[in-house]
């Protein structure tokens, strides 16, 4: 039986602390499909089809074909876990503020669907206080991301605030 995961999230842009939980969650499942959302609530500074396009690119070599997978979806994400067959959603956590808005999602979910289970990885004290909010901010007020996104979307981002 093939273990399937969901990493869902905006995406927008992915940083390394992205990066490093999808390396680690592929230890947790055979399959992983990270679940690119549409985020109507948000205006996104690289479109739907751009991330999918980054996060394909970035974890191309991460895994063996066919091990992870990456999807776009709308709505709500348990109902694209039991679209792509996943059993688990996988979360990151940097701090206590994750862990409280966390907590409420996890408790809704398994309210909703009881066979689906979230879990949990704690994020690498490197990348602990890595946001894609923060990331947009510094590259559009001039900063350098290089030390917190892998090199392609670094030049990805230059090009979108308009210094590359």
């Amino acid at each position: 039986m093939t273990r399937t995961g969901l990493y869902p999230g905006a995406f927008d842009p992915i940083h390394n602390g992205h990066v490093d939980l999808i390396r680690r969650a592929l230890r947790l499942v055979d399959r992983l499909v990270i679940g690119v959302a549409v985020n109507s609530g948000k205006e996104p500074m690289f479109t739907l089809e751009e991330r999918v396009e980054i996060l394909g690119e970035e974890t191309a070599g991460l895994a063996a074909d066919g091990a992870i997978v990456v999807l776009p979806y709308e709505g709500l994400t348990l109902g694209a876990a039991r679209k792509v067959g996943a059993t688990i959603i996988l979360r990151g956590l940097r701090a206590v503020a994750d862990f409280d808005f966390e907590f409420q999602m996890t408790a809704m979910n398994q309210q909703l669907d009881r066979e689906i289970e979230t879990v949990f990885l704690m994020a690498d004290p490197r990348h602990q206080a890595l946001a894609s909010r923060l990331v947009k901010e510094i590259a559009q007020l001039g900063g350098n991301v290089s030390p917190f996104v892998p090199a392609s979307v670094n030049r990805r981002l230059l090009e979108k605030v308009g210094r590359g």
